[in-house]
């Protein structure tokens, strides 16, 4: 007596063809090009989650870089100057103070140029 399995394979194909909903043409109705979409969507998504942060960091310093300048530094400057005077702030609070801020980001620029003239 042979086991078809029915009941697993539907229940996998529908749960395949429900990830797929609202893609267009075939991929939404039939079963094996939803599922390479499906499996396509899934790698594309997982990358997207590593470029995002990666994004993400590129923007923040950006932000700061043009902070930085605006009071006389480089970002490198001002980084290497934030390390010497013990300030430990991350990238993304940084540029927060940047937006935000003018005069506390003015007072942190202030900290990092007399950390590098001593």
């Amino acid at each position: 007596m042979r086991v078809k399995g029915s009941t697993p394979t539907r229940n996998r194909r529908k749960r395949v063809l429900k990830l797929a909903k609202g893609y267009f043409g075939s991929k939404h109705l039939l079963y094996r090009t939803a599922h390479e979409q499906v499996m396509r969507s899934l790698r594309y998504s997982y990358i997207g989650r590593k470029q995002t942060k990666r994004e993400m960091r590129k923007l923040w310093i950006a932000r700061i870089n043009a902070a930085a300048r605006m009071n006389g530094m480089s970002y490198s400057k001002l980084m290497h100057g934030l390390k010497l005077a013990n300030v430990n702030v991350n990238r993304k609070m940084l540029s927060e103070i940047a937006i935000h801020d003018a005069n506390g980001f003015k007072n942190i620029c202030e900290t990092a140029s007399k950390a590098l003239s001593k």
